[in-house]
């Protein structure tokens, strides 16, 4: 069985779809779940699932910690869906490839440091944007530069968008497409 953990830092929405796709999957399981903040709602979305939860501290948020309590829960793979702190390069290049981000845009545009959630669709809004989107790629040690997996788009209408309808459209395609395409990008991986 091939052990994901999954990484969020808010509400755990995308973790909630992406528990729900892999329940009863038939090789790839939902191992655990990591958070950076003790207060995130992605806590009870594992309750919910009867998933094994880790909160990452300040003081275990360092390569050598990662690496000792990934190796003890045996993961072989990490889905940042919603995490918003950058990743030790250590972990990155001893996960190289076998780690999955999710972006609310179409990457490269509105990515980077300090742009993540709302602060993402404010951009695009103010840029009187005709598309916007999703991006799904492999996570290095940069914010938002991986390798590219899927881009889902959405048309926009300027002038008639809110930060409001464009968030509830992004996130209906979140939860749409990001669990097929970590169970394709996975099986693509073991077919390697």
């Amino acid at each position: 069985m091939i052990r994901i953990e999954i990484w969020a830092s808010g509400g755990g929405t995308n973790a909630d779809a992406i528990a729900q796709y892999f329940y009863n999957h038939p090789t790839i399981c939902i191992a655990s779940l990591g958070c950076n903040r003790s207060e995130a709602g992605a806590f009870e979305i594992a309750k919910k699932h009867s998933i094994p939860s880790v909160y990452w501290s300040k003081e275990d948020w360092n390569s050598t910690e990662i690496l000792k309590q990934l190796a003890a829960r045996k993961i072989d793979y990490i889905v940042m869906a919603g995490f918003l702190k950058l990743v030790p390069a250590a972990v990155t290049q001893y996960f190289d490839g076998r780690i999955i981000n999710i972006h609310p845009s179409l990457l490269p545009l509105y990515g980077g440091k300090d742009m993540y959630g709302e602060h993402v669709h404010q951009a695009v809004l103010k840029a009187r944007e005709y598309f916007s989107g999703i991006t799904i790629h492999e996570a290095n040690e940069d914010f938002d530069k991986g390798k590219i997996i899927a881009q889902y788009t959405i048309p926009l209408s300027p002038g008639n968008e809110t930060l409001v309808s464009i968030k509830q459209r992004i996130q209906m395609l979140e939860h749409k497409h990001f669990a097929p395409t970590i169970a394709a990008w996975i099986a693509s991986k073991t077919r390697e």
